[in-house]
């Protein structure tokens, strides 16, 4: 879709007037890093087509009980995930955000619903990242025998992608010898230890609680879970919403920019930067 110059301005416009900058950021994001998509079966089954084969949803492995019942393949998909984050690079659009964000007085925090640890990645304070899911480079134990989590660093799983199975050992919770899993929130999820998203959010809202002429920039966060839309709306601030197919807003203060993320940010920001 081609750029309206008009709205573009609008956008750029709003960051020249604001102090902080809140980014609320869906899967779209990583999509322009060049992570799959797995929305839709099609995209899901086919970037991991032994799921496909056995007519295994996304709903049904990320799940707990898939840990229970078959580890292997669980381990499979997340250790596959965990290790292809790890190897794909952040895009060129957090390095964008980040010198928007470092011209404002109280720069810039992020509200994710993205597992893969790339605004950490790419630079952003960790500090200032609130993953409302989790994050696949930390573990907890499946059975939750207390609520201790611990870093995936030293996990290197080896996976056999064509089967979708882990063929390296799996992780195990260092307390009581169980299986670990990634502390993140999965379908069905009554056992995921919220501790560490509870002091995100505490973080996060106390930085609101700060700041003055805040503007929300959303991208590429959908309306199938609206968790990340949601909290952008609720800020009672001017929101720049990017999504390519789902980029409606009801406020007249808001800016709809139905483009891919590094599309839409490279347009805004050459407005903005020398």
């Amino acid at each position: 879709m081609s750029l309206n110059f008009e709205t573009v301005t609008k956008a750029a416009n709003l960051l020249r007037g604001a102090d902080a900058l809140l980014i609320t950021a869906g899967a779209g994001m990583g999509v322009d890093s060049g992570l799959p998509d797995f929305r839709g079966p099609n995209g899901f089954w086919g970037v991991y087509p032994a799921l496909g084969r056995a007519e295994i949803h996304f709903e049904d492995i990320a799940n707990p009980q898939a840990f229970v019942e078959r580890p292997e393949l669980a381990w499979g998909f997340y250790g596959h995930r965990l290790n292809m984050y790890r190897e794909t690079p952040p895009g060129d659009c957090f390095k964008l955000l980040m010198t928007v964000a470092e011209s404002m007085p109280y720069g810039a925090f992020t509200f994710t619903s993205n597992v893969d640890g790339h605004f950490q990645r790419a630079g952003f304070p960790a500090s200032r990242v609130c993953e409302v899911h989790g994050s696949i480079h930390h573990l907890q134990c499946l059975n939750r025998c207390s609520d201790h989590l611990w870093s995936a660093h030293d996990f290197k799983p080896q996976i056999d992608v064509e089967q979708c199975r882990i063929t390296s050992a799996m992780p195990h919770c260092p307390l009581c010898g169980g299986l670990a899993r990634p502390n993140i929130l999965m379908f069905g999820d009554w056992q995921w230890v919220v501790s560490r998203q509870n002091a995100q959010l505490e973080g996060v809202q106390k930085w609101l609680d700060v700041v003055k002429n805040l503007v929300v920039i959303e991208i590429g966060a959908g309306t199938a879970i609206p968790t990340v839309r949601r909290f952008g709306e609720n800020q009672n601030a001017p929101l720049i919403r990017i999504n390519k197919t789902e980029s409606q807003v009801t406020r007249e203060s808001d800016v709809a920019l139905p483009l891919g993320g590094i599309e839409a940010i490279k347009a805004i920001t050459s407005m903005i930067t020398p």
